[in-house]
């Protein structure tokens, strides 16, 4: 099993940086030129600015670390870095018995030599559409709540073992409730321990015990968009039961994948429209004394016209908006892209626009050049309200 690759800092932050373009943000009062980062942005405010990354051969078409067009980009901008699908038990646990870290080892290894703490997604994603087929096929024996219990620790300390202090925060429990019912999630571990609640408290206390050191979130899609009104209402029900049963959870992850998905004549309008029931959520969140992080950042642009220069600009509007109003919420000190660049979004394939055209809901589009997404997440980062300074996480 690998356990490490070969990696040289220096031509990490030289090479490939042409590819990436060259970022002018309009507004010089925290951005000078070309040179300045996200996460450099942020830092002014402490705040964090990262992305999720992916495994790939090296060189590789990919938005891996190992592709060096991608890889200068989480350098130019980020100063964390979250595995966006490598930590998930689709790929770390082939069977009950066996683990394989082959392709997260490293990621981990880029991280630490770039100096940028690591996010751990996910350490359970309970939903059986995305266990694997043995967990879901799995005979818990004549003991089932024991072995469930067995399993589901040996894999979050085995995780947390291997890698330490690499990384910081762990989404301990992604995506537990339904979001059209608002209910828990049944899957083959919480029939086997008597329901999702003795999943969920088993697998954080598990999580704080064998990381001590770090951040433990839940996360989920719930969104600020309407509809997602049960979804909301299901997870600050989860929220408080887990308040109550002192089981410990510091953070929820709101992952952020906000959408527009009907055409609209007016982006403020429409946040207009969906600020006063999300602003309500976050307060009912923070009022049970939960912090915030944004885990995976991207814009949904289903809704939009093709036009290239009209879609950008709205969906600068509507995110620098949206972030805005996380962002004014000072137990949020992470912001996390899913992805850098439209090349290698998750929505091309997953959600594609009905006229075939790339969706433009990150940072930077195929060719790698800044849009004005970009600008407006500087914007919004520089414009946050001071945080308390964070003690430095180890990398």
């Amino acid at each position: 099993m690998k356990t490490n690759v070969p990696i040289d800092r220096r031509s990490l932050l030289g090479g490939g940086l042409a590819a990436a373009g060259t970022a002018l943000l309009p507004a010089a009062a925290f951005a000078q030129a070309e040179g300045e980062g996200l996460h450099a942005i942020a830092k002014t405010r402490n705040l964090r600015f990262g992305s999720a990354f992916a495994w790939s051969r090296p060189g590789a078409d990919a938005g891996s670390f190992a592709n060096p067009a991608f890889a200068a980009l989480l350098q130019r901008d980020c100063g964390v870095l979250v595995p966006e699908n490598e930590l998930k038990w689709q790929r770390t646990r082939p069977s009950a018995a066996a683990f394989d870290f082959d392709r997260l080892d490293p990621m981990i290894a880029y991280a630490k030599a770039a100096g940028m703490p690591v996010r751990g997604h996910t350490l359970l994603w309970h939903y059986s559409r995305w266990f694997p087929k043995w967990l879901n096929d799995y005979d818990f024996g004549s003991k089932p709540a024991a072995e469930a219990q067995r399993l589901l620790s040996a894999h979050i300390d085995t995780v947390a073992a291997r890698y330490g202090t690499a990384i910081y925060s762990y989404d301990v429990v992604n995506e537990a409730v339904d979001p059209d019912t608002g209910g828990m999630r049944e899957t083959s571990l919480s029939k086997a321990m008597g329901g999702p609640e003795q999943v969920l408290d088993h697998a954080f206390r598990t999580a704080r015990a064998a990381a001590p050191h770090a951040e433990l979130v839940y996360n989920d899609y719930m969104s600020w968009e309407a509809g997602n009104e049960k979804h909301r209402s299901g997870v600050l029900r989860m929220l408080e039961g887990l308040r109550k049963r002192g089981t410990p959870v510091d953070t929820l992850g709101v992952q952020s994948h906000i959408s527009i998905s009907k055409p609209t004549s007016s982006i403020a309008a429409l946040v207009g429209q969906l600020t006063p029931a999300w602003r309500a959520f976050l307060n009912e969140v923070t009022g049970m004394g939960y912090r915030l992080s944004i885990t995976e950042f991207d814009v949904r642009d289903r809704g939009l016209p093709a036009d290239i220069a009209t879609r950008d600009r709205a969906v600068a509007d509507f995110a620098g908006a949206y972030l805005d109003l996380m962002l004014s919420y000072p137990q949020l000190t992470d912001v996390l892209a899913w992805g850098m660049s439209d090349k290698y979004s998750w929505l091309r394939s997953f959600e594609p626009r009905p006229d075939k055209e790339i969706t433009r809901g990150l940072p930077y589009d195929v060719a790698f050049e800044p849009k004005p997404l970009r600008a407006a997440i500087a914007r919004s980062l520089a414009g946050a309200p001071m945080r308390p300074a964070a003690p430095e996480r180890a990398a």
